[in-house]
């Protein structure tokens, strides 16, 4: 039976203010909340808001047969909160229905991952935390910001406890492959990959309201039969896309919503059912590993990381950004932390490319990417000066890093350690036993050879030191050696250690002649 798995990603970018050179070391406040505002609520009432009640009626109407899967970042967390707690609302109620899934990414939406496996690390988790704190799940599944994924970072999921990622189904990368099926990460076989379909998304998400379009109007049916109408042996069809998608992207004039209502319906009469990530990754095999060495997103025809640092400025801003990387992981400064988050998000870089504009891209108030880097370089500048303010600047980056890195594994350092000492005890135990069983033969062999020694020394020194009490005539023909029984004394030690004591009698031999 075919699978659909849905997923929508929820995140709003923090617009930064007109931040200008003067500025620097004396406004500290970085963001334009009346833009933030605005952009938050006006895509919560023409899109969030109305997807979501959409959702949960299908949940009451198709129990679990509809399910679906939902990435939110941090930060767009902590707008939502603060400006559309609605959303947030409609989220735990969908929640309850047990037909969501959450999954993990980085809490700012960053580009960690290609920078600072550490940063990369605590972001995700901090973000599974809120999502616990929220929601009442923990993520099994991680998704990183705009589907980055490389094997290195695959390896890094498995590392962290997760079970699964999501990628994008390049061309490049899959060539002749098709991505309906489940593949392992090259780096981890224990880490499964679910290949987004950027086809059959881009159906929904960029095409369904263009009149020019050959398939328009897209209708449930068409959709559910070219699902139906694949090779029998693809099994999973992953359907990836912005929520905004529906309602910004594509407007609800378009019957955006209706076409996703009738879907399930349409669905259940092919024999294709719903699952989340997670059910799909526990119950299908993984057909073959996937080889990824190089980063892979979704954006872009080249499905890469050029739209974030494919020029020069943006290479510089994320240099100069992640150069900081070990001061603000040993930081507990709150107003840092959160201002570190919202300088990372991947938009910021974004703003500054000098690619063609996508047709989702938008600049914001930047006039050109160059003004996009002046502003965006002014608000670093301040930032990384408070940061470095907090820590003396002689202390090197990487002691930062190693001081960090040594708090955050110190209970797996302290747990390795115990391992390796219980180990040692028990080769020591075997070294003992091995030890008890040859102790007669190694007893034995120095027990004969010393009593040889000591009976040469008697027979070649017996005048002159060992028996120093019963010559005592031989003391008074030499009334000057008298004196030198102390001398004699450390000789005697000699004799019982070492050889050279015997050479003596030899000489005093021909004197007494």
């Amino acid at each position: 039976m075919k699978t659909i798995c849905l997923y929508f990603e929820i995140h709003q970018p923090v617009h930064l203010k007109r931040y200008r050179f003067f500025d620097i070391g004396t406004d500290h406040y970085y963001y334009d909340d009346y833009e933030n505002e605005r952009a938050i609520t006006e895509t919560a009432e023409r899109s969030y808001i109305p997807s979501l009640k959409a959702m949960l009626e299908m949940t009451q109407m198709y129990g679990k047969q509809f399910k679906v899967a939902f990435s939110l970042s941090g930060v767009a967390i902590e707008l939502l909160e603060d400006y559309a707690p609605e959303v947030i609302e409609l989220l735990q109620e969908l929640s309850k229905t047990g037909c969501v899934e959450f999954l993990a990414e980085p809490y700012s939406h960053g580009l960690s991952s290609l920078a600072n496996e550490e940063v990369f690390k605590e972001e995700v988790l901090r973000q599974c935390k809120k999502i616990k704190e929220l929601f009442g799940q923990t993520p099994k599944v991680l998704r990183n910001s705009s589907l980055i994924y490389s094997d290195e970072i695959g390896a890094q999921a498995g590392e962290m406890g997760f079970k699964g990622m999501i990628a994008e189904g390049a061309k490049h990368v899959l060539g002749w492959k098709s991505p309906h099926f489940v593949y392992s990460c090259a780096h981890n076989p224990k880490v499964s990959l679910l290949l987004r379909d950027y086809k059959l998304s881009d159906d929904i998400s960029l095409r369904f309201n263009d009149s020019n379009w050959s398939e328009y109007p897209l209708m449930s049916d068409r959709y559910a039969d070219w699902i139906a109408q694949l090779p029998q042996e693809e099994q999973v069809v992953n359907i990836f896309m912005e929520l905004c998608a529906l309602g910004v992207f594509q407007p609800l004039s378009s019957n955006i919503l209706e076409f996703l209502k009738a879907l399930p319906a349409a669905c259940k009469e092919r024999g294709i059912e719903f699952a989340t990530p997670s059910e799909i990754i526990g119950k299908t095999k993984a057909v073959a590993a996937m080889d990824m060495p190089e980063p892979v997103s979704w954006n872009d025809e080249e499905r890469d990381t050029s739209c974030w640092l494919g020029n020069g400025m943006q290479r510089e801003a994320f240099n100069k950004l992640y150069q900081e990387a070990g001061r603000i992981l040993a930081c507990q400064d709150r107003r840092i932390k959160q201002d570190w988050d919202r300088i990372q998000a991947s938009n910021n870089f974004r703003y500054m490319t000098t690619k063609p504009m996508s047709v989702n891209m938008i600049r914001g108030f930047y006039d050109s990417p160059y003004d996009a880097f002046t502003n965006y370089m002014n608000v670093l500048g301040d930032f990384i000066k408070r940061v470095q303010d907090l820590f003396p600047l002689e202390v090197e980056n990487d002691e930062l890093n190693a001081l960090y890195t040594t708090i955050h594994n110190q209970g797996k350092e302290i747990e390795s350690r115990e391992h390796e000492i219980a180990q040692l005890r028990a080769r020591l135990a075997k070294l003992e036993k091995a030890a008890q069983k040859e102790e007669p033969a190694v007893k034995k062999t120095p027990a004969k050879k010393a009593p040889a020694k000591k009976a040469e020394a008697k027979v070649a020194a017996p005048v002159e030191k060992t028996e120093a009490p019963k010559a005592a005539p031989a003391a008074k023909k030499a009334p000057a050696k008298k004196a030198e029984p102390k001398a004699a004394a450390p000789a005697k030690k000699v004799e019982a250690k070492a050889a050279p004591a015997k050479k003596a009698p030899a000489k005093k031999a021909p004197a007494k002649k």
